[in-house]
């Protein structure tokens, strides 16, 4: 390893350790604007003050799960540089058109080996294959591998271009490079990117490689949740550090790759994805952190400082973490004891359910499952229940269903649970309902109401538990 890649790899796991320690802080240039948006509204029309919104930097930014909820967005649509978070995309056409990752061949050539900035420290006539390039461009943000990737594979590219006929003559790229770059940018529109721009597959913007470059914070979040699509891809950028093989002067060398996100082991669920730095870009970061199976990508455009982009992602997902909280789905003053699913337990009562068999009796019920919760972002807002009783004529035991509780969060059912009888109620014998007829028939009482006694919870306003 070279004396600038020693010092550099040093440099980073003495960040990695800062990192562990406080978790980075947030900068004081951070701030809540009226003008973020949380669930679809600006914090000025939530009525937020600024302990309940995230603090960050960036000026662009835009938070949303795998499960398609948007949390926050400042900024979101402004179509700007992201320097090498392009390498998502470069990796979604190089995954989309190489072939099988560990048999298709790239070579670098001495402009890919030249290229500078961000490097995998490969050299002209390098041979490796393109999981392993994959692997030197997404982990060590690697520029050199994202131009050997693009000039390796464009050949194949422009054949496949070359045949679709819905391609315009002057539209039709010339050489095998732009034939990938092109693929890049129709990628993007077929993910809905419709206003982002590409104009190489590294993201540098100066110089020589300026251009018609630009996308927005909206748009990284889509690229990258259909890169995290793919298995390779995923277990690519959650490596901290690996090392790839590459044919070097007829010989195999080990390269070994250090990974640019700090936030990989220091951070509890963190799984990628890119970071990116040019001086129109600013400090950039794409970041996946992945808890219960649901994925949150927060991504931070032009923050203010290396470490702040970082601190950034983390207070975007701190906010939805730190205010995602179990609900009981019964709360109730009331308990009875019974048996349920094969245990004796308090449960705490629901409703008094009327036995319309009867003109006047009621009985306890609860849930099938008392101690079940929901899991729900508090700011969503409040959950309420809706019972919704059986007609209930003939005797029923502990445990019969008799009821459905829909439970709901800003309108929308989150969950749906059985109503079970908490005690036995027999129903009228024969002679009893023939009575009970009767009276109904001679103007006598008809039955009993169903009265709801358990209360949900307040997680959201002024009176909300904290």
């Amino acid at each position: 390893m070279n004396t600038r890649a020693r010092y550099a790899g040093i440099l980073a796991c003495v960040f990695a350790f800062i990192v562990s320690l406080c978790v980075l802080p947030a900068a004081a240039q951070a701030e809540v604007r009226n003008s973020d948006v949380v669930l679809g509204q600006t914090i000025e029309a939530q009525g937020f003050t600024a302990s309940q919104a995230p603090n960050i930097a960036a000026e662009y930014a835009y938070l949303i799960s795998s499960d398609g909820t948007t949390y926050f967005a400042r900024n979101p649509y402004e179509q700007v540089h992201i320097a090498s978070i392009t390498k998502i995309m470069t990796a979604v056409v190089a995954l989309e058109y190489g072939g099988d990752p560990s048999q298709t061949e790239i070579e670098v050539s001495q402009a890919a080996a030249s290229i500078g900035e961000s490097s995998a420290m490969l050299k002209a006539g390098d041979k490796l294959s393109l999981e392993s390039a994959i692997k030197a461009m997404m982990i060590c943000s690697g520029n050199d591998a994202a131009q050997a990737i693009a000039e390796s594979l464009g050949g194949r590219i422009l054949e496949e271009l070359q045949r679709d006929a819905s391609i315009p003559e002057d539209e039709m790229p010339q050489n095998g490079y732009d034939a990938f770059v092109y693929a890049m940018n129709k990628k993007a529109l077929s993910l809905g990117m419709n206003d982002a721009r590409f104009s190489n597959p590294h993201g540098l913007d100066y110089d020589q490689y300026s251009g018609d470059m630009h996308c927005s914070a909206q748009n990284v979040s889509t690229m990258s949740r259909a890169a995290m699509e793919n298995e390779l891809f995923r277990q690519t950028v959650a490596t901290a550090k690996t090392k790839i093989p590459v044919q070097r002067d007829g010989e195999w060398i080990d390269i070994e790759l250090e990974s640019t996100d700090v936030l990989l082991g220091n951070y509890e669920g963190a799984c990628g994805i890119k970071t990116g730095f040019t001086e129109m870009a600013g400090e950039c970061f794409a970041g996946a952190c992945e808890r219960d199976g649901v994925t949150l990508y927060a991504i931070v455009l032009d923050s203010t400082t290396e470490s702040q982009r970082f601190a950034d992602c983390q207070a975007l997902w701190d906010w939805v973490y730190n205010n995602t909280v179990d609900v009981p789905l019964v709360t109730s003053d009331e308990v009875v004891t019974c048996m349920l699913n094969g245990n004796q337990v308090e449960a705490p009562v629901v409703a008094h359910v009327s036995h319309k068999g009867w003109t006047d009796t009621t009985f306890r019920a609860t849930l099938a499952n008392p101690e079940e919760t929901v899991e729900v972002f508090r700011y969503e807002g409040n959950v309420s229940q809706e019972v919704i009783f059986d007609d209930v004529t003939s005797s029923v035991r502990v445990g019969d269903k008799v009821g459905t509780v829909n439970f709901y969060q800003n309108n929308e059912i989150i969950k749906t649970m059985d109503l079970v009888a908490a005690e036995d109620c027999a129903g009228p014998n024969f002679f009893e309902g023939i009575g009970i007829w009767w009276s109904r028939l001679t103007g006598g009482a008809s039955e009993a109401a169903s009265e709801v006694v358990a209360t949900m919870p307040i997680i959201y306003g002024a009176d909300a538990a904290r």
